[in-house]
C-alpha cells in the first residue's frame, strides 16, 4: 500500500470490505435515536499549542446518550472499563496490574465474538497478515494495541496504541495528542473534563449533519485546547479497532493514509506506525483543509 501526504486513489478493495464491516456491525448506535448532538457553531482557527479557542458550542455536544445500551452490550462495556487505567501525560511510566490485563484480556475476548471482528480476521488470513488460530490473532492485537512502549525516551514506557487513540494523553501538560474516541468524548464531556468548541467543517460542505456518524471536532480538555481531532461517532469500538488494525498491517510505512469511502463519507483513515505497534489512528473527512491531527 502506498502513502504519502497527498490524498491518494481511492483504495476499492478496502472500501468495500468497510462498508461490509458497517454493515455486520450489529453494535452500532443510531443517530437520532440511541444518541444525540448538537454541533452549534463553526470552531476558529486554533494554533497548535493554543491554551484557547473561541468557543462556538455554549452547550455540550453529546446531548442525549442511551447509557443502558453502552452497560449492556458487551463490547461497549468492556472497552469503558479499560479507559481508566492509564496516566494522561507522557513521560510518567505506566504501571499495569494483572486486574487491568484481565480487563484488556475481557475486551479482546468480547470483540472477537463479534461479526465484524471475525470478518476483519477472515480477510487478514486471506492476506497472509495474521494467523487462522483465533488465540494467535488475540495475541496480535494485544501487542499492537496495548504493548507499552515510550514516547519519551529515556522516561520508561509510557504509552501504547490503545490509550493514545481511545483514551487521549498529553504531551508534558502542554497539548492534547490522540483521544479520537467518542465514547471517551462523551464521558469525559459528562464529567466536564471536556468542552466542546463547535465543529471543524469540510471545504465543500460547509456544515456537518447531526445524523453524520464522522466529525471533524475542536475542543478543550483540561485546560488543553484540540484545534481538530477527527473521529466517528456512534459506532463500535470492534469496527474502529478492525479497520485501523486492518491498515496497520497491511503497511510498513510510518505513516500510511488510505483513502476509502464507507457510506456516504469518503475518508482519509491515518495510522501511524511506532516501530511494531499503532502510534495513533484516526479519520480524517475528505474535502478539507485540515492539518495532520496527531
Amino acid at each position: 500500500m502506498a502513502s504519502s501526504a497527498a490524498r491518494g486513489a481511492l483504495n476499492h478493495e478496502l472500501s468495500k470490505l468497510f462498508n461490509q464491516l458497517w454493515d455486520v456491525d450489529e453494535n452500532r448506535m443510531k443517530p437520532g435515536k440511541d444518541y444525540r448532538i448538537s454541533l452549534q457553531g463553526r470552531a476558529g482557527y486554533v494554533p497548535a499549542g493554543s491554551k484557547e479557542a473561541r468557543d462556538s458550542a455554549r452547550c455540550p455536544l453529546f446531548q442525549y446518550v442511551d447509557e443502558e445500551k453502552l452497560k449492556s452490550k458487551k463490547t461497549f462495556a468492556t472497552f469503558i472499563s479499560l479507559l481508566d487505567n492509564y496516566e494522561m501525560s507522557t513521560g510518567v511510566a505506566e504501571v499495569v496490574t494483572p486486574e487491568e490485563v484481565a480487563e484488556i484480556n475481557r475486551f479482546l475476548d468480547a470483540i472477537l465474538e463479534t461479526k465484524v471482528m471475525k470478518m476483519a480476521h477472515e480477510f487478514l488470513v486471506k492476506k497472509n497478515f495474521s494467523k487462522s488460530n483465533l488465540k494467535d490473532f488475540k495475541s496480535q492485537l494485544y501487542n499492537i494495541w496495548f504493548q507499552l512502549y515510550s514516547r519519551e525516551p529515556g522516561k520508561g514506557n509510557d504509552s501504547c496504541g490503545f490509550e493514545h487513540v481511545f483514551v487521549g494523553e498529553s504531551k508534558r501538560g502542554q497539548e492534547i495528542m490522540g483521544l479520537h474516541n467518542w465514547i471517551q468524548f462523551y464521558l469525559q464531556e459528562k464529567r466536564n473534563n471536556i468542552d466542546y468548541k463547535g465543529y471543524v467543517a469540510r471545504q465543500h460542505k460547509s456544515r456537518p449533519d447531526e445524523d453524520d456518524q464522522v466529525l471533524n471536532l475542536q475542543f478543550s480538555w483540561k485546560d488543553m485546547v484540540k484545534p481538530v481531532g477527527g473521529s466517528f461517532i456512534g459506532v463500535s469500538p470492534e469496527f474502529e479497532f478492525a479497520i485501523y488494525t486492518i491498515v496497520f498491517l497491511m503497511s510498513q510505512e510510518k505513516t500510511t493514509k488510505e483513502v476509502v469511502r464507507v457510506e456516504e463519507y469518503e475518508l482519509q483513515i491515518v495510522v501511524n506506525r511506532h516501530g511494531r505497534y499503532i502510534g495513533t489512528a484516526y479519520p480524517v473527512l475528505l474535502s478539507s483543509n485540515n492539518p495532520d491531527l496527531y
